[in-house]
């Protein structure tokens, strides 16, 4: 016999606790009669900066600087302080047979109906299994996300000598949790032709940290057994090998979306970030249902991130007052070297995008990108950027571009001229 589940019927159930989450929530608590019920999987809300123990949140959504911590301390407290119910341990496992969120937590099942969703699961990072990485089934490999849990909440022990795949920011936050756990970087070791973060990140990475950066180099093997005691890495264009005595492996970036509830429900995902099609306003082909953060796209900063709540609270909003948007639009897409583009659907009379910015992401690295929109065969805009596009962050594209697409004129096509 199927346990009993109660019912809940808050105004707005947002699924997932992090920066995007939390926001949205912090918004839209005071401006609806009914109740905001934030549902996070993890103990304590707060998403990933709650296990990030190095400074640099906060920066554009709060116009401070913040560690990881207490950047999502304040987060969560804004959300609570502005009437928002926050409860944690609450896996939301599908959708019920009626449309509402099955929910398991320690308090028992229960299923929430709520006039509109946010959905901001975020992303992961993928393990060695999705990478195909070859060699001994050794322990001492960890993503990111994993090796920070285990360090700043488990207090766990790792290795000593550490090599990290990928040099995107999220590596170097790995370089400075494994320094905090006392384990030495041996080397950064990335395919791309240049570094991926941040020079801000970056340059003082390699100098103060004293970090090693190996560019256009893969890893071919994992040596060791049971515990990890070298990596195989080889050298492109040359196919030259190199055995990196170390103990430990962290697999940074390479995200993909949660977005496991978005595929239970029929959602249409974009085949290239993984995440929903979502318009400008963040709405789904659902009505009522919403997405935000990096459960779109893989992967911005948290700040980023935060501001997408901001964005998504305020398309729910209008669409609890019934001022729905659903007639004329544009289908945006993307052509190489961009691999995709968010969001990618602009409807008439919507608001433009978070901080009116398309996002994109490159395959590469372009240092004074010439952006072209063109719809039908026809150009309707350009316009060389001035900051570069790199592969392994976002790039970002002012929206403005999209201002002459007509309705009926079919799909508008960014690409890098």
């Amino acid at each position: 016999m199927t346990a009993a589940r109660a019912r809940l019927e808050p105004d707005v159930a947002i699924v997932g606790g992090g920066p995007a989450g939390l926001r949205a929530a912090r918004e839209l608590a005071p401006a609806v009669s009914g109740a905001v019920l934030v549902l996070d999987r993890e103990s304590r809300a707060g998403g990933i900066p709650r296990h990030c123990a190095h400074t640099g949140f906060g920066i554009r959504d709060e116009r401070r600087m913040f560690g990881g911590p207490a950047y999502a301390t304040r987060m969560v407290r804004a959300a609570e302080r502005a009437g928002a119910v926050l409860r944690s341990s609450a896996m939301v496992t599908g959708w019920s047979a009626t449309g509402g969120l099955e929910v398991t937590s320690p308090d028992g099942l229960f299923e929430v109906h709520a006039r509109a969703v946010v959905v901001a699961t975020g992303a992961r990072e993928r393990p060695r299994s999705a990478r195909m990485i070859p060699g001994d089934r050794a322990d001492g490999v960890y993503t990111t996300g994993y090796l920070q849990n285990m360090v700043h909440l488990q207090e766990r022990a790792v290795g000593r000598r550490a090599v990290i795949v990928g040099s995107e920011l999220v590596s170097w936050s790995a370089v400075l949790t494994l320094r905090h756990a006392g384990c030495e970087t041996v080397l950064m070791t990335s395919e791309q032709p240049r570094v991926e973060a941040y020079s801000l990140f970056s340059l003082p990475g390699k100098h103060l940290l004293r970090v090693p950066v190996r560019t256009s180099t893969r890893v071919t093997r994992i040596i060791g057994s049971p515990r990890v005691r070298a990596v195989e890495i080889e050298e492109s264009p040359s196919g030259n090998r190199t055995t990196i005595p170390c103990d430990t492996v962290v697999l940074t970036g390479d995200w993909i979306p949660d977005n496991e509830l978005f595929r239970s429900a029929g959602i249409a995902l974009d085949p290239a970030t993984r995440g929903p099609v979502v318009d400008t306003e963040l709405r789904t082909d659902r009505p009522g249902l919403f997405a935000a953060g990096n459960v779109l796209h893989p992967v911005d900063t948290a700040d980023i991130a935060a501001l997408d709540g901001v964005q998504v609270a305020a398309g729910v909003l209008d669409y609890l007052a019934e001022q729905r948007r659903d007639g004329q639009h544009v289908r945006i897409t993307a052509d190489q070297p961009l691999r995709w583009i968010a969001p990618m659907i602009q409807r008439v009379g919507a608001r433009p995008p978070a901080r009116k910015r398309l996002l994109a992401w490159v395959d590469g690295y372009v240092p004074f990108p010439k952006v072209v929109a063109r719809q039908g065969g026809r150009v309707i805009a350009q316009r060389r950027l001035p900051w570069p596009a790199v592969p392994g962050r976002v790039f970002r594209i002012p929206s403005e571009m999209l201002s002459g697409a007509r309705p009926d004129g079919g799909e508008v096509r960014i690409s890098l001229g």
